[in-house]
């Protein structure tokens, strides 16, 4: 356990939960940068420690209830397999303040926060749809679970809307960091065709493995431009802070409800990282257009018309999904190749 600023007397312990290493340059880095943005703003008004590399479960509930047990009066909880266990412990501590990222279970003093990533998904999908040449796409999965649905579906449906010759393969690694499975299954959609590289896992080894093929790729969570310059297209970028800072000091003065926040580009919980100046003026010029749009809500991902795999319409022309409707999603739309994992 790594132990943050602290100082002042009584200061507002506030604890952080990762499911990957902060080296990761994703997801669980991305948080840390979120924390590190709580000790510079409250300085010695608060102590903030964090838990890295821990596993969805049971042992997730063991480190919950010690970062409580030790006095945390705020804890952050950040993968959704932490939610059961999240909520478990908050039956315990009911003076305690928790907050879970990505999970739809909420209690009295459990709150819960996540991003529209498929906000950038889209924005994608309008620049791959015309930048592929073999009109296959691969694109690296963690876990078969909603949030992961729905990026692969914003990211086809934008995709074929501009190249409706394009077709999307998944691979499931099913874990959120494992570089080595990663980079395989990006190795594995490239020797398919695969000329761009997309993942919904935390490392940057698939990013490395375009790079090492030449092909194109975009990162996920944070810029991940380093590990490909050449290859890299943009990032979907997570920014977590803001949101920290005014949660903090929602529990400092007394305010702190247990809400659900879900921010996409219009609420900065995320952003695309600079693009490459090699995919042309007009890609880059799309790009910012399309979310300008998704921003203004003249856009939305999930509007119609659009159908799942097997045919079937899904919502129709001048129709939007739902959030309650997005957060079930568990198809796939026309154009992903193979079947869902049950």
């Amino acid at each position: 356990m790594s132990l943050g600023s602290a100082g002042a007397a009584d200061p507002l312990k506030v604890g952080f939960i990762y499911v990957g290493p902060i080296s990761d340059h994703g997801w669980s880095y991305q948080h840390e940068v979120g924390r590190q943005m709580v000790n510079q703003t409250f300085g010695d008004s608060v102590t903030t420690s964090y838990v890295e590399n821990v596993a969805e479960g049971a042992d997730a509930e063991r480190v919950i209830d010690q970062l409580a047990a030790a006095g945390s009066k705020l804890i952050f909880t950040t993968s959704f397999g932490f939610m059961n266990p999240t909520l478990r412990v908050a039956q315990r501590y009911p003076d305690v303040k928790f907050e879970h990222a990505t999970g739809y279970k909420r209690d009295a003093n459990v709150a819960t926060y996540s991003a529209r990533f498929y906000e950038g998904r889209y924005v994608v999908g309008q620049i791959v749809g015309r930048l592929t040449k073999s009109n296959i796409i691969g694109y690296v999965g963690s876990h078969p679970i909603p949030e992961v649905y729905q990026g692969i579906n914003a990211f086809t449906i934008a995709l074929r809307r501009v190249n409706p010759n394009a077709e999307v393969r998944v691979i499931w690694v099913n874990s959120w960091y494992d570089p080595a499975r990663e980079a395989e299954a990006a190795k594995a959609l490239m020797d398919q065709g695969a000329d761009v590289i997309l993942q919904h896992t935390d490392s940057p080894a698939p990013m490395q493995a375009a790079a090492e093929r030449g092909a194109w790729a975009v990162g996920q969570s944070s810029d991940m431009t380093r590990f490909g310059p050449q290859n890299h297209i943009t990032s979907i970028v997570d920014d977590w802070g803001p949101y920290y800072v005014s949660r903090v000091k929602a529990v400092m003065d007394g305010t702190w409800t247990a809400t659900d926040v879900w921010g996409g580009f219009s609420a900065s919980m995320l952003h695309l990282a600079p693009y490459n100046p090699k995919i042309g003026t007009e890609l880059i010029a799309l790009g910012e257009m399309t979310q300008k749009s998704i921003e203004d809500g003249s856009l939305h991902p999930f509007q119609g018309p659009f159908k799942n795999q097997d045919g079937k319409l899904v919502v129709g022309e001048g129709e939007r999904l739902t959030d309650e409707q997005i957060l079930r999603m568990d198809y796939y739309v026309e154009g992903v190749q193979g079947r869902p994992p049950r």
